[in-house]
Formats: C-alpha cells, structure tokens, sequence
C-alpha cells in the first residue's frame, strides 16, 4: 500500500460515516485521524439510542437513524461522500431515497444498497426492544470475519459495543429503483474479493441483487475482516480520501476496479 501525502481540503469533499451495528463514531476513530491527515472534513456519526449503554432504546425508529444522517449531511454543507460499514448500507439506502442530492458518492464499506421494502433483521421478535453484540463465535459463523482484529481490540469493541436498537432493524427500508442508484457508488470488498461480488451480483444473490441496480460503481480490493476501520485503517482511510475527489466524485457511467 502506497502512503499518500496529505492533499489540501480544497480538492476533497468532505466525508460522512456511518458505523454498522452495535457502533458510535468513536468505531472510525482511527480513520478519522488519517482522512484529516489529508485535509477531509470527516463527519462521523453516533445513531440515535447507540451513545452509551444507558441511552434509551425502546421507540427508536428508523426515520430517528436517517436523520441523524441527514443532519451530518446537512452539517457538511455541500455534496458529501456517505460511508456505511455493514448493516449501516439499508440506513444509507434509506437516507439516499431523501437526500440523494446531497451525495457526491456513497461508499459502501463490506456493505451493500438494500432493496426497497427489505427488513434488515426480520427475525427479530416483533416485541425486541434492542439486538445485544453476538458473541464473536456467532459472529464469525454469520459471514462476519475477524481476521486482523487481536485480542486488544477484540476486548475494546465488546467493552464498548452498544445493543442496537431493534426498531431500525424490523423496519422495511424504502429505497426505491433508480434514486440511490443513481448516485455514484464504491464498493469496499473486504470480506469477499471484488471477483467474489461480481459473481455473486450476476447470480441474483438476494443479499448482493441490488448492487445490480447501481449505474456509476467502482469496486476496490481491501483484503481483511469484516471491520477493516480497526485492521487497516490507514488503508481504508486512503480508499475514502481518494473517494472525496472532487474530479472522481462526479464521473458517470462507469465500473472499474482497484486492488489494494
């Protein structure tokens, strides 16, 4: 990985994240430290019933999620690039269904769009209050790899992990054809290499169907675990600044591909 030198914010966009589940803005911290390295306005955000243990869950909802986004976004005051890790991709599909013209690019970090009317966690009882951080052994039996994560930051994220707030989570997304799709997207491949999505996209996979949809999308090649913000910070942090370009945030029409 080549370290890039700090670029003058002039030329950047600044740059939203939001964390997948369980999370605050505290999970990009590293992240954040570098994007200002290179001058990025970074704008992390903590959702709605996820700020500490204490903070109450019961009755959050998922339009309580898209407008904190929004708010980030309107903070940001011009076009942003929008970042969502994991499950943080159906709360971006939502929130670019009302304020895609407040996207330059959306990026979707080991994540993916959501398709319109799908439930995140429909196997959550109808009753939940909250969703608790699994343990790491279900995590991993789920699809959600640990690789690069050592102990101390395996301890870091169960100490500070929140429950997520169920309300979200059992809540249908409304993302509809063609708004989210049109806003140009790249897809961060962690888990999964870009080849892997690509194949997965063509078969109708229902979980990578909608990236189908997208019509400007660039794939990138970011071999680690589910949670590379903590295993390769630096590197995510480059991907994003090279994202908040101005010049590639408005290209169209293309598909290409980055190996990192």
């Amino acid at each position: 990985m080549t370290t890039h030198s700090t670029t003058h914010s002039a030329t950047l966009r600044p740059i939203v994240l939001v964390p997948g589940y369980w999370l605050g803005g505290w999970a990009w911290d590293d992240v954040v430290s570098r994007l200002r390295a290179h001058g990025v306005a970074a704008r992390p955000v903590t959702l709605p019933g996820l700020e500490s243990p204490a903070s109450p869950r019961a009755g959050v909802t998922l339009a309580d999620h898209v407008d904190a986004v929004r708010a980030a976004l309107d903070a940001a005051g011009e076009p942003a690039v929008l970042v969502a890790h994991s499950g943080g991709g159906s709360l971006v599909s939502a929130v670019l269904d009302l304020a895609a013209p407040q996207v330059a690019r959306v990026v979707y970090v080991d994540s993916g769009p959501a398709a319109d009317g799908s439930v995140p966690r429909p196997d959550l009882p109808a009753d939940a209050v909250e969703l608790p951080l699994p343990s790491f052994a279900e995590l991993e039996a789920g699809g959600a790899s640990l690789d690069g994560l050592d102990d101390a930051t395996l301890l870091r994220f169960r100490k500070r992990a929140v429950a997520h707030p169920a309300g979200p989570l059992t809540e249908p997304v409304t993302a509809p054809q063609g708004i989210g799709a049109a806003v140009p997207a790249t897809l961060v491949c962690c888990s999964f290499p870009a080849d892997a999505v690509r194949g997965l996209v063509a078969s109708g996979d229902p979980m990578f169907a909608p990236v189908a949809d997208l019509q400007d999308v660039t794939y990138v090649d970011l071999p680690t675990g589910h949670w590379p913000m903590w295993s390769r910070p630096d590197a995510l942090a480059d991907v994003l600044a090279e994202a908040a370009a101005r010049e590639d945030a408005g290209s169209a029409g293309r598909q290409s591909e980055v190996q990192r």
